[in-house]
């Protein structure tokens, strides 16, 4: 089976390029996937599995950080000119570019899923020959929206897993399902998914991720390094008057921001696990001889456990609505992306460990690996899974990098994409001798 499985990957690696290459010439951000999600749904309907798309694996009311309702019919008009396909759009419009895609063998056996991310970066790629993307004609055409964290790749992969499955569909068992996830960036998409039951039948669970840090030809099986995390838009609303001739008839939301932000920053850490806090932006005032009748905060909090974030969360909540209040000033809180922290499933890590073994590009295998502390909205797929009585892992194919993620100059090592299909592909190959579930 290796070796067939091998040849498959091989011959299908100029299509895993050509994929990826057009994904990211075409970046689009999270909620804005309209023309990506089109031709997946196109290519897993050529290959015969079955669908459910957009409000059938979305809830609406779940979603986070929704852009206006304008943003995204004008985005859906730049996708048709780019190519999106109108026969697929009218499942995803309005910001519902998700997809689920099942194979049902019709023999017994578990329920094995995947999960990939689609959208793009808010950020705008390096126009210049020393980038690769651009100096090879795929750097993204869209302004402001950029794949710098590598999921045009996971798409990607997504996909040639889809392929490998019905080329082997006869050595397999249970059921297959490809989950492919809109706005992961600001952790905004995986909540309205997991509310909309895709994974309730999920007996083992794998979201992936390339790159992230990790060295060439290594694979980590079970990274658990990631933080709860909750996303914060806050409005303050004053009143604005005459700084010069009336600042006693103003309410003053400029100070009222800038008293919170002081507040946030003064929470106290947690004794239980790292603890973070961030006002990333802060936007106030129209003129320096006018009270500012409006300020925007952006913020974020981060724990290593959900205990802990849900402590930092309410005291951000606290400070905010406190410095609203000294200050008589109206504020409004909006959630606008959140993520939950979970730890991988022991047995399912040391089953993708041994198939993982097997894989001759590989010359590393390990649990984990010691990294940055960052946040990610596939922990709720996960955690989901587990509290139905199933098992979850989150694996990092680690890649050569020409820049670190998020970063105007990102791009990967394209040769890791076979790689994770070979390897994820063995999961589900080779399922029969993991058991049952934990």
């Amino acid at each position: 089976m290796t070796t067939t499985l091998s040849m498959l990957v091989t011959d299908l690696y100029p299509q895993l390029q050509a994929w990826r290459r057009d994904f990211h010439r075409h970046a689009e951000s999270g909620w804005f996937e309209f023309r990506t999600a089109t031709l997946v749904a196109e290519e897993l309907d050529r290959l015969g599995y079955r669908l459910q798309l957009g409000r059938e694996v979305i809830k609406a009311e779940a979603r986070m950080g929704l852009p206006p309702a304008e943003a995204l019919q004008a985005q859906e008009r730049r996708a048709l000119e780019q190519g999106a396909l109108e026969k697929w759009l009218p499942h995803f419009s309005g910001g519902f570019a998700g997809i689920v895609a099942t194979l049902d063998t019709g023999r017994p056996g578990p329920t094995i899923a995947y999960r990939v991310d689609m959208d793009a970066l808010d950020l705008n790629e390096l126009q210049d020959p020393e980038h690769l993307p651009f100096r090879e004609g795929f750097a993204s055409c869209n302004s402001g929206m950029m794949h710098a964290c590598g999921h045009d790749g996971h798409t990607t992969i997504g996909l040639g897993l889809a392929h490998v499955f019905k080329r082997l569909e006869s050595q397999l068992g249970g059921t297959v399902k490809l989950i492919f996830q809109p706005a992961e960036e600001g952790t905004r998409g995986a909540k309205s998914m997991v509310e909309a039951g895709v994974v309730d039948d999920v007996d083992f669970f794998t979201a992936v991720h390339i790159g992230t840090g990790v060295p060439a030809g290594e694979l980590v099986c079970g990274s658990d390094s990631f933080m709860a995390t909750s996303k914060l838009d806050v409005t303050f609303r004053g009143v604005a008057a005459h700084a010069g001739a009336k600042p006693e008839d103003g309410r003053n939301a400029l100070l009222a921001a800038a008293q919170a932000t002081l507040g946030l920053y003064a929470i106290p850490r947690h004794s239980e696990g790292s603890s973070r806090i961030n006002v990333g932006v802060l936007q106030a005032g129209t003129g320096r001889n006018v009270i500012a009748d409006r300020a925007l905060m952006k913020v974020e909090t981060r724990g290593a456990t959900n205990e802990i974030n849900a402590f930092v969360y309410q005291q951000a909540l606290n400070a905010i609505e406190g410095a609203a209040k000294m200050h008589g000033v109206a504020c409004d809180i909006a959630l606008m992306g959140a993520a939950q922290s979970s730890k991988p499933t022991q047995p399912w890590v040391d089953y993708i460990r041994r198939q993982a073994q097997q894989i001759a590009e590989l010359s590393s295998v390990v649990d984990r690996r010691e990294q940055a502390a960052g946040s990610e909205d596939a922990t709720y797929m996960m955690e989901r899974v587990k509290s139905r009585g199933g098992q979850a892992s989150y694996v990092i194919f680690g890649t050569e990098l020409s820049a670190g993620h998020h970063n105007e100059k990102f791009d990967f090592n394209e040769q890791v994409m076979p790689v994770a299909v070979k390897t994820l592909a063995s999961l589900a190959l080779n399922l029969p001798t993991f058991g049952s579930k934990a």
